[in-house]
């Protein structure tokens, strides 16, 4: 049974009594609201955390995963787009593997996805708290300095008490429903970008006084002979590809945008390229700023040396506290689409069907106050290297099976008026494959192992419940 066209009136919550309709989510998103969703959940700072891990692991090559990781992820995005545009429905990868490909296969990557999802808010989060303790020392340090010493709240339990805080705030701005998160979006992305051109001009104005305007054109960043190593690049672009994670939960809101069909491909890749302009540009002039990457005190807080040593303690307390925003951000909004997840699989029986209930303002409450209790246990238990390897063992893992979906919907049963084209419908999705199979092979053992023991209690648990494999998992099929 083929989708039909958008309807946007169609605003019904809950079956009608003594009908079998399925519970839907309300469209009441735009494209701007798709794509400022997108670019807070991305974030166009995202590449801060991983810059020093990526700079080391690369000997160097920061710049070069960046660019590696937006090649695979610009023609992913393109796959999701296409995909979105044929299933307008919530699910995301769930959605697209489930119809294009099988409907146990859907399970898995769905399944993978929501890890993915579910670990974006944990990452973010425990950013968020490691950003404002650095912030807190800064601006406070004599008042930091006593609730060390006098009060015996160390580091650790400064960090505690950051996570719960965070956790909850952004729990409670989601309940209120999808136009609270759209409207904190808009406001975050702004402050993102502000500060953002500060450090690009800082940057830029620190290279040239140092090295003269030649200064702002080298390859080093890019490539260096002497360090060069595909093996170690392959490593760190597995890390760096986390800088644009998130841009497949633009279309978790498939269901609650009008026009999705037009709007959500448009959104997808143009929020994916916007922000590999971004990190790329941050990235590129950090590294000319800094490119001894084994001086750095802490890994995790390398781009913050970066920032003191071109604008001083100014620019230190501006990214400081932006990436404290950013990860807020990236928390409220991947708490969003972990939620539209379970509200898909919920409603095809895939997972228990109270997944499913929304609340009366078309909302998926029971969701996000479950995802909100996971993301706090999370962030307490995982440190931020950890937890950034297992996001993008579950994203690779459901970006492989979207492109193989494409190839197999536009390439071997073409949509009725679709003209089949080798190009497009099988060179460049089997492309995307092969760049995310690479980069998901890429990961660290921790993270496939932990991953893998996540879809092995997947299978399980849909082996259970669908009798050995016999019984497909139902996938509802809603008009767009």
């Amino acid at each position: 049974m083929t989708l039909q066209a958008a309807q946007p009136t169609s605003l019904a919550t809950e079956p009608s009594p003594g009908t079998s309709s399925p519970p839907r989510l309300r469209r009441v998103l735009g494209l701007w609201d798709l794509i400022f969703y997108g670019i807070v959940l991305i974030q166009p700072v995202g590449a801060v955390g991983i810059f020093g891990w990526a700079h080391q692991g690369s000997f160097g090559h920061a710049t070069t995963t960046i660019l590696i990781a937006l090649v695979a992820m610009m023609l992913t995005a393109v796959s999701y787009g296409r995909m979105a545009g044929l299933y307008p429905a919530a699910g995301s990868a769930y959605t697209y593997v489930g119809r294009g490909l099988n409907a146990h296969a859907g399970f898995l990557a769905g399944w993978a996805m929501f890890l993915d999802y579910l670990v974006i808010p944990i990452v973010s989060v425990i950013y968020a708290a490691i950003s404002a303790q650095q912030l807190f020392a800064d601006l406070a340090p004599a008042f930091n300095k006593h609730l060390v010493s006098g009060l015996g709240l160390n580091a650790d339990l400064q960090k505690v008490g950051l996570v719960i805080l965070f956790t909850v705030l952004t729990t409670v701005l989601n309940v209120r429903g999808i136009k609270w998160t759209a409207g904190a979006n808009l406001i975050m992305t702004a402050i993102m970008f502000v500060v953002l051109a500060i450090f690009v001009v800082e940057a830029i104005a620190w290279i040239i006084n140092h090295h003269g305007a030649a200064g702002l054109f080298s390859l080093q960043p890019i490539y260096q002979p002497r360090t060069f190593n595909l093996r170690a690049i392959g490593a760190a672009t597995s890390l760096a590809a986390l800088t644009y994670i998130g841009f497949d939960g633009i279309t978790t809101l498939a269901e609650d945008v009008r026009e999705p069909k037009r709007t959500v491909p448009i959104a997808v890749v143009l929020v994916c390229l916007v922000i590999g302009i971004c990190v790329t540009l941050q990235v590129y002039l950090a590294q000319l700023v800094w490119p001894d990457y084994n001086s750095f005190k802490d890994l995790d807080t390398a781009f913050f040396d970066v920032c003191s040593v071109v604008g001083g303690k100014f620019l230190f307390d501006s990214f400081t506290l932006v990436m404290a925003v950013a990860c807020l951000g990236s928390t409220l909004t991947g708490q969003v689409g972990a939620a539209r997840i379970l509200f898909g699989m919920g409603r095809d029986k895939a997972l228990p069907a109270f997944l499913a209930k929304l609340d009366e303002r078309g909302n998926p409450v029971r969701n996000i106050w479950l995802i909100g209790g996971l993301v706090l246990v999370g962030a307490l238990s995982l440190d931020y290297k950890k937890a950034a390897s297992l996001v993008n063992f579950g994203a690779f893992l459901a970006f492989l099976g979207v492109n193989l979906a494409v190839i197999r919907e536009f390439f071997f049963r073409p949509p009725q008026g679709h003209t089949r084209a080798w190009l497009r419908d099988m060179a460049l999705p089997g492309a995307a494959f092969l760049f995310c199979l690479w980069i998901w092979l890429s990961l660290e053992w921790p993270a496939k192992i932990v991953g893998g023991i996540w879809c092995a209690v997947g299978l399980i648990y849909t082996g259970i419940m669908t009798r050995g494999f016999r019984k497909p998992p139902v996938m509802i099929n809603l008009e767009g």
